[in-house]
């Protein structure tokens, strides 16, 4: 299945359908649901509606009428990390979460039914990068993209890309091109010959408090007035913006520490 995608709406993507391999949602798990969606609605415009309530409370982010995320409430027994989660499509999900396995990643959660939206699982590369696994059915995922509010990038950041690029290639099929700059270990992951996420190695740079992890940006319309939002909301900023191949970019964390990066994109 390819993906398919109009260039309509509210000046920005609509999605019809992911292919397998694209970031076709992205989730968070908090303890502190209701505040949550306050700091989220305030800095993106989101409103909420209720989703599949398999692991608990959970809400589905809308903007402009299309979903675009997930924020569920966390048990309280859980103390799990904070941390938004990226779903790659697939049109198997047990078939992925037997490659993953085979290719020496592991599997924590699934695969198992979202009520009728879809199948999913939760995996982990082979040195730990946790990420999502999707199989839509009445939940296609993220319906909107590429304007303020939605997620627009997705990137591992790992200690080396030649340690994990061989798994992703294997499970998921992408193509890779490298990014030839002096000192950048970075690779950008093809599907049907175009850039759906990259890989950046960073070596010693990693967070020691977080390891291996995916990174989520999401489009914003001002860079340096969102980032003061995330502190007046109570988040933080965690590195100082600046100014990237991608956009003018600032990575900030929110009120329970889920780090993400807001981007605003030349167009």
């Amino acid at each position: 299945m390819t993906e398919a995608w109009e260039p309509t709406g509210p000046g920005g993507t609509i999605h019809v359908r992911h292919a397998p391999g694209a970031p076709s949602w992205v989730s968070l798990m908090v303890h502190g649901l209701e505040a949550t969606q306050e700091f989220y609605g305030s800095l993106f415009g989101w409103r909420f509606r209720p989703g599949p309530q398999h692991f608990g409370p959970y809400v589905r982010a809308v903007l402009h009428d299309y979903q675009v995320a997930g924020i569920g409430k966390l048990p309280p027994d859980r103390h799990l990390p904070i941390a938004w989660t990226p779903y790659l499509g697939s049109d198997d999900v047990d078939a992925t979460a037997e490659a993953v396995l085979s290719c020496g990643g592991t599997v924590g959660v699934g695969p198992l039914d979202a009520d009728d939206a879809g199948r999913l699982a939760i995996a982990a590369d082979p040195v730990g990068a946790v990420f999502g696994v999707w199989q839509a059915a009445a939940h296609p995922g993220t319906g909107l993209t590429d304007v303020p509010g939605t997620p627009v990038w997705y990137e591992l950041l790992t200690y080396d890309t030649a340690s994990v690029a061989t798994f992703y290639r294997s499970v998921f099929g992408y193509t890779e091109e490298p990014v030839v700059l002096a000192d950048l270990d970075y690779l950008l992951l093809h599907i049907d010959d175009r850039p759906v996420a990259g890989i950046h190695g960073v070596g010693p740079h990693l967070p020691p408090d977080q390891g291996p992890h995916w990174m989520t940006y999401f489009e914003v319309a001002d860079v340096d007035a969102a980032a003061q939002r995330v502190t007046e909301l109570g988040g933080h900023v965690v590195h100082p913006a600046c100014n990237t191949a991608l956009g003018r970019m600032v990575t900030v964390a929110d009120p329970e520490g889920a780090v993400f990066s807001v981007v605003s994109r030349p167009h």
